[in-house]
């Protein structure tokens, strides 16, 4: 506990081994588990972050199936997993909403706290034995803050070790610590018991929590700084500093050591979550479970779809009017030539916009995932592009078949079919690179900056504006890699070619041939835009591969505490023996020390748990 600033989250994430690398950043220090480098793994821990993740369409009971699938492939059984989904769901409190879509800021799902409480199921499942909550409270009210402090106090009873940051809590959750740690300013103010031990250790300093008032908000006020004034902030201060040094200088001081256990309900619940989850279900298993997810999430996103189906139709009959049942005039060329650029930009636009708008949102999701090792990159790239082939071709298609007989662009049914298939392969092309765009900048603003104005480039460079053969030569390369130019002359072809206009004298364009002579596309074939827009989109394909395994989280690397960084020791507070005995049974010592030696010998720990150094 602490004040904003004061370092508990950068602590939480060390001991996690969730501080995200830096070349500025150097950590060093000493972390055991149980007496051993926590570098082992023998423990699984499990992290629920401030923000909680997920995908929006998907039921809370659907989430943790899917969870449990991913995690714990050895439970064949459905009906074996779906008991384990409902105990979960009757521990954390999560019956009662548990066919309710999760939600998110367009749809309305499940509360605050009840998010919360689904992060912490979701981390459940692999049954680990520490359990770090970043700030579990924040955004939530009293009521629902007190329910998910409770669930994580019934956690803790139930075996797990619940590791937490909290700001400020109210009395009633204060009352639930075991142990407590005060930070203020990045230095250690008080770590040992909670409830009354802290205020009995302040009051030899002559700080006396009042009657009726609750013991967090009198340690927030006593280990805060105060900037009304400068007279106040020089006495906070000198406060803090004191405090920090008195508890830096005690002789006796002790650091709490609480064996971790690995208690199951049952040994077959132990033996269901006994398998590690990186690496476990097979490539085509992951394939077909993360299918299932990107299609009930794109096919039940109902706001988005209807948005979208709505705006496809409404452009398809604005286009439509402007270019009303064209006839075979000389000015009719440059109006279907418009018309084909138009339907270029507006199909491009609107695959581009909606992919940046939710991918990088998605990707922080998928992140976190492959970071506890649920499933592969590959398994879950190829399950989107697949899962969102049927949505992302409805809406192209509707485009074309308002705009094409309102505008009575070339009149067979095969010309129809492959503008309609033209523009379909653009849609996925634009929804490729805006996938690349999402998965090269780190936030959807700056996927949003980034994805028109790149779009923008290829629109000048779309064979309308600038023709090919006068394009600069430093600028030659634009046109073969826009999307725009290929799907402007796959559509330019198609309409034009076997075209007759009507002419009065010589110098008038007679034929579609002589059209297509003069945007530079003489000579070309269709099959020549499909394998360009082929190439283009395996290449955006492989790119946003490559990009999402560069730029995966990695974390800051904990190197041996150097000699010159150790100031001072501290010793292990004996252990019970009951909690010896217990140690003892989870791990025997070698068979060549004594047994009661074991429970004397106490190993120093460093009082520094990490030293933090930027430049």
């Amino acid at each position: 506990m602490g004040p904003s600033g004061s370092g508990k989250t950068t602590l939480l994430n060390v001991l996690a081994g969730q501080l995200m690398a830096s070349p500025r950043l150097h950590l060093s220090g000493l972390l055991e588990v149980n007496g051993r480098p926590s570098s082992n793994r023998a423990y699984k821990f499990a992290y629920v972050r401030q923000e909680d993740l997920f995908f929006s369409q998907l039921t809370v009971r659907e989430t943790l199936s899917l969870a449990a699938e991913l995690q714990l492939p050895e439970i064949a059984s459905v009906e074996e997993r779906d008991e384990y989904v409902n105990n979960l769901l009757f521990k954390l409190g999560l019956a009662s909403c548990a066919d309710t879509n999760v939600g998110d800021a367009k749809v309305r799902g499940i509360s605050g706290g009840e998010k919360k409480r689904l992060s912490l199921a979701c981390e459940l499942i692999a049954s680990p034995s520490v359990i770090f909550s970043d700030e579990p409270t924040t955004g939530l009210d009293a009521f629902q803050a007190e329910k998910v402090m409770e669930t994580l106090r019934q956690l803790a009873q139930d075996g797990h070790t619940v590791i937490c940051s909290i700001h400020q809590p109210r009395g009633s959750v204060y009352s639930k610590f075991d142990d407590i740690v005060l930070l203020a300013a990045g230095a250690l103010v008080y770590a040992g018991s909670a409830r009354d031990v802290p205020l009995t250790y302040f009051s030899k300093f002559g700080y006396r929590c009042p009657d009726h008032v609750n013991p967090a908000e009198f340690l927030a006020d006593l280990i805060s700084i105060d900037y009304s004034s400068a007279e106040s902030v020089y006495s906070s201060r000198k406060r803090i500093d004191g405090l920090v040094e008195s508890f830096s200088q005690q002789s006796s001081t002790i650091l709490y050591a609480t064996p971790l256990t690995r208690k199951e309900d049952s040994k077959k619940l132990s033996r269901k979550t006994s398998v590690k989850g990186k690496g476990k279900g097979s490539w085509w298993r992951e394939f077909w479970l993360l299918l299932r997810r990107a299609w009930m999430q794109a096919s039940r996103d109902g706001p988005t779809n209807k948005v979208r189906a709505t705006m496809s139709i409404a452009s398809a009959i604005i286009f439509g009017s402007v270019f009303w049942r064209m006839g075979k005039s000389q000015t009719s060329i440059q109006d279907r030539m418009g018309l084909l650029q138009v339907a270029a930009i507006n199909t491009a636009m609107a695959a581009l916009t909606k992919t940046v708008g939710v991918f990088p949102k998605e990707r922080a999701i998928v992140d976190r995932e492959r970071a506890k090792g649920s499933y592969a990159l590959g398994p879950y790239l190829l399950s989107k592009l697949i899962a969102e082939i049927p949505v992302g071709a409805a809406f192209p298609l509707m485009f074309g078949a308002v705009l094409y007989p309102m505008s009575r662009l070339h009149p067979t049914f095969s010309r129809f079919g492959k503008f309609c298939g033209i523009v379909t392969a653009e849609s996925f092309a634009a929804s490729a690179m805006g996938l690349t765009v999402g998965a090269m900048v780190p936030t959807t603003e700056a996927a949003m900056a980034v994805g028109p104005s790149l779009m923008t480039v290829f629109i000048v460079f779309g064979g309308y504006y600038v023709n090919a053969d006068n394009t600069p030569i430093i600028f030659r390369w634009i046109p073969n890699v826009s999307l725009i130019r290929w799907a402007f002359q796959g559509l330019c072809i198609n309409e034009f070619r076997g075209l007759q206009f009507d002419h009065q004298s010589s110098i008038d364009v007679e034929t579609g041939e002589q059209a297509l002579e003069r945007l530079s596309f003489g000579g070309r074939h269709i099959k020549d835009t499909v394998v360009a827009q082929s190439r283009i989109l395996l290449f955006l394909y492989c790119t946003t591969y490559l990009l999402l395994e560069k730029n995966k989280p990695s974390y800051q690397r904990l190197e041996p505490p150097c000699r010159e960084q150790i100031q001072s020791q501290v010793e292990l507070e004996p252990l019970d023996p009951d909690e010896v005995k217990q140690l003892q049974q989870l791990d025997p010592p070698p068979p060549e020390k004594d047994e009661s030696n074991q429970q004397l010998e106490s190993p120093p720990v460093e009082i520094r748990p990490f030293i933090l150094e930027g430049l």
